[in-house]
């Protein structure tokens, strides 16, 4: 038998390397961020598991298998292959293979079953429970709890905020990113405005584009803040020490934070904090380059405190005109159970306007 003729796949659609992914996900802004209208349709996977063999002829004989697997198999990337045989899924001469790097011989026959990529499964509809604080039929505003994640990515890909809006409506599997145009990372709590047609989409990624959407945040810190408000504008980039952080770099991307003092104590303060760009982990990092790290924000040296083990951050008030209807929207959200308590336990009340 000759060399092997790649056949179209019914196991999954082509998916990004780890690395690609990583990148995709390093890409997407937290904590408000704007979201490019250009993305791929989250798109369900099927279940299928296709199986290709072939048998090694005179051009195979001596090459590594990962090697002749990217011929056997092309719409999938090396490392896919390579951790499929690391899995079990590749038998040479009827045994499971045991290193991607073993020369293959004349005459022996290669089973490959091409199980599909965690990215691949990761777009299909999970039910849950949403906490919908508005809905029509071009838009709904989700109030998140802390500890979802918003979108599928490398060690989250199930259970994430898309995965229940694509068991929610019909429509969003047809969107980019179902409907998603702006998200708030995992640990952050609040208000989320997603888009449920394209019309819709495409204007409210211009609104945000535009500064048109108002975005208000709670947040507890470290120190005592000033008492009249502070405005932060300070450039945030990729930290160069770090990549997982983000900085205060010159010659980032603009960011702008007011910052207004809800009251002070015990070594703590609460803030209102209202956006006006929308960078990855902006208010986190704002305040933290000023020296008030939000509670519990490991990543910008916050620590454990009133009771909290994740970041103090709420996104409280969510404000702007509806993209096709014209009407103003001025949504709210109380403050969470936790967050509730830790104001509770440091200034004597709730500090929610």
């Amino acid at each position: 038998m000759g060399r092997p003729v790649p056949r179209p796949s019914s196991a999954a659609p082509a998916a990004p390397s780890a690395d690609a992914a990583s990148a995709d996900a390093a890409a997407w802004p937290d904590d408000g961020d704007d979201l490019p209208l250009q993305a791929a349709s989250a798109t369900p996977a099927g279940d299928e598991i296709e199986t290709r063999h072939a048998v090694v002829d005179a051009g195979m004989h001596g090459r590594r298998l990962d090697h002749v697997l990217v011929e056997l198999a092309p719409e999938f990337s090396r490392s896919h292959l390579q951790g499929l045989i690391a899995a079990g899924h590749v038998r040479v001469a009827g045994v499971p293979a045991a290193t991607a790097s073993r020369k293959l011989v004349l005459g022996q026959v290669i089973e490959l079953a091409l199980v599909p990529t965690p990215e691949s499964r990761a777009f299909r509809p999970e039910s849950m429970p949403l906490a919908i604080v508005h809905e029509d039929a071009h838009l709904l505003v989700v109030d998140k709890p802390a500890g979802l994640v918003v979108h599928p990515a490398a060690g989250n890909w199930s259970g994430t905020l898309l995965n229940g809006l694509l068991a929610h409506h019909a429509g969003a599997a047809s969107l980019p990113r179902a409907g998603i145009v702006h998200r708030l990372d995992k640990d952050t709590s609040g208000l989320m405005v997603v888009t449920k047609s394209l019309v819709a989409m495409t204007a409210l990624t211009r609104a945000i584009a535009a500064r048109e959407v108002h975005r208000q945040y709670l947040a507890l810190c470290h120190g005592v803040l000033p008492a009249q408000s502070l405005s932060i504008d300070a450039p945030i980039a990729r930290d160069p020490v770090s990549r997982v952080r983000m900085a205060v770099v010159a010659g980032g991307r603009a960011a702008r934070t007011d910052v207004q003092c809800l009251g002070a104590g015990q070594g703590i303060s609460a803030a209102r904090c209202t956006l006006h760009t929308g960078r990855t982990h902006q208010i986190r990092v704002h305040l933290a380059s000023r020296g008030h790290p939000l509670i519990a924000d490991a990543l910008y040296g916050g620590r454990p405190a009133l009771g909290l083990q994740r970041q103090a951050l709420h996104a409280q008030r969510l404000a702007f005109v509806h993209p096709v209807s014209g009407q103003a929207l001025d949504l709210r959200s109380p403050l969470p159970d936790d967050l509730r308590r830790a104001a509770e336990q440091g200034f004597g009340a709730d500090f929610a306007p």
